[in-house]
């Protein structure tokens, strides 16, 4: 009985995705997903991530149904090993569940038959079926019946006339292998499978820092004065760069839009050295025993001077990517970097954390990539295309209108308002109803499969 949602699966998997582009389409297989785990995990679902977890899922598939970025649908796929993956162990890592969830979409069906024919005792119906000879039965036939139409077509004008008669073109090749595609992937899916290392030691390891056995006093004394006078040159060092970089930045109303530019790029790639580097000092300092170390409180003192240093090097940058934006408008780099300064300042915090309650890092490791998980589906919930279009032209003060027009189609529909309000004439108003019209005409070859919001906006 367990087969046949297997079966419907396939055929709803090939109906929605074979020769159709991504849009309601992913929704309904969001959808059918949820419905074969929880056929197979229904008291999985009790569980508040899963239903946090499955909430996310179908979230993605949304915007992917109002959107259509690429965002979206990249999303959508994480969001999916990662819900696959929870059902492997619901109580292990985000990082862990990534692994489950792709080596389960992935090789979970070569391992069920490599199981099944280890097995010395199983089912005796499925041990006396003879592959090879139903092989030569179906196959052999087929060849040979195959080759004697050939001889017989050329013997025979009639026998000839009556074969090419026989129209073949109802049977869908591509259909068929989007099905048995389709069930492959959700048998896959139907019961997870967790790779035993990495979970098996993600559930036995703890957020927490243990005390090691060789504790050294005077081991840990040079450590932490050499620890005193790194930090200290370093923390003199990032306040002199501040010092200067905030003088700069009172001038910043005189820069162009190439200077802006290098200031923010060039302020990142600092950025990206510091903090790497800040965290990995941090890191090695306390990785151990001088955590428990009863001098250690001025070396967490600079510590936590230099993460907020460093802190206050991010919101410099922040400052930098700020006038760019309000300058030059919203492009997806700057938006990125918005997005990389706010994982950094979680990073810093985390850091801080993992310090001042002697945490492994471990602990670094799950907060981080959830707190990414997080961030990727936030941003996937938003139209991006819309709001950089919107921002640009209504409130940037320089408007770079081929950037505009060479962004998705999602700002299609806002860019021909824009053209009807300011009466636009020329190239841009070319270039405008060209994109409205290519738009328009694929949104109408849209099949019901490949319905997006936008098309409920035609009609």
């Amino acid at each position: 009985m367990k087969q046949i949602p297997l079966i419907i699966g396939a055929i709803l998997f090939s109906t929605l995705f074979c020769h159709q582009s991504i849009g309601l389409n992913l929704v309904l297989f969001s959808l059918l997903t949820i419905c074969i785990l929880a056929i197979n995990h229904l008291k999985t679902f009790k569980n508040t991530t899963t239903l946090i977890l499955s909430s996310v899922y179908i979230l993605t598939a949304i915007s992917v149904f109002f959107y259509g970025s690429q965002l979206a649908i990249t999303a959508n796929c994480i969001a999916f090993i990662t819900f696959v993956g929870h059902f492997s162990e619901s109580k292990s890592s985000i990082y862990v569940n990534w692994l489950n969830g792709l080596y389960t979409t992935v090789a979970r069906f070569f391992e069920h038959q490599l199981n099944s024919n280890s097995k010395k005792s199983g089912d005796k119906f499925k041990r006396d079926i003879d592959y090879l000879q139903w092989t030569k039965v179906i196959g052999i036939p087929i060849l040979t019946v195959i080759i004697f139409i050939s001889l017989y077509k050329n013997g025979n004008p009639v026998f000839s006339d009556f074969i090419s008669k026989i129209d073949f073109s109802f049977i869908n090749f591509q259909w068929f292998l989007f099905a048995v595609l389709g069930y492959y992937l959700l048998f896959n899916i139907s019961k997870p499978t967790a790779v035993d290392p990495a979970t098996v030691a993600d559930l036995n390891t703890g957020n927490n820092l243990a005390k090691n056995d060789d504790y050294s006093e005077e081991k840990l004394k040079k450590e932490n004065q050499l620890g005193l006078v790194l930090l200290a040159l370093l923390n003199i060092l990032i306040v002199f760069f501040l010092i200067t970089d905030v003088s700069y930045l009172l001038t910043i109303e005189q820069l162009n839009a190439p200077q802006l530019s290098n200031q923010v790029h060039s302020g990142i790639n600092a950025l990206i050295a510091s903090i790497v580097i800040a965290i990995a000092i941090i890191l090695y300092f306390f990785r151990g025993n001088l955590n428990y170390f009863e001098a250690n409180k001025p070396l967490k003192t600079l510590s936590y001077i230099w993460i907020a240093l460093n802190i206050l090097l991010v919101l410099s940058i922040a400052l930098k990517n700020y006038q760019y934006i309000f300058a030059f408008g919203f492009t997806y780099k700057r938006i990125g970097v918005v997005i990389y300064l706010l994982l950094t300042l979680i990073g810093l915090l985390s850091t801080t954390i993992k310090v001042n309650r002697i945490k492994n890092i471990w602990y670094l490791m799950r907060v981080n990539t959830q707190a990414a998980f997080f961030i990727l589906i936030v941003a996937s919930a938003i139209n991006w295309d819309s709001h950089i279009t919107q921002y640009n032209l209504y409130y940037a003060q320089t408007t770079d209108f081929n950037y505009l027009i060479n962004l998705s189609e999602n700002n299609a529909f806002i860019l021909k308002d824009y053209s009807d309000l300011m009466v636009l004439k020329g190239e841009k108003q070319s270039k405008i109803n060209t994109k409205y019209r290519r738009y328009v005409r694929s949104l109408k070859a849209n099949s019901w499969q490949e319905t997006r919001f936008d098309n409920f906006k035609i009609h």
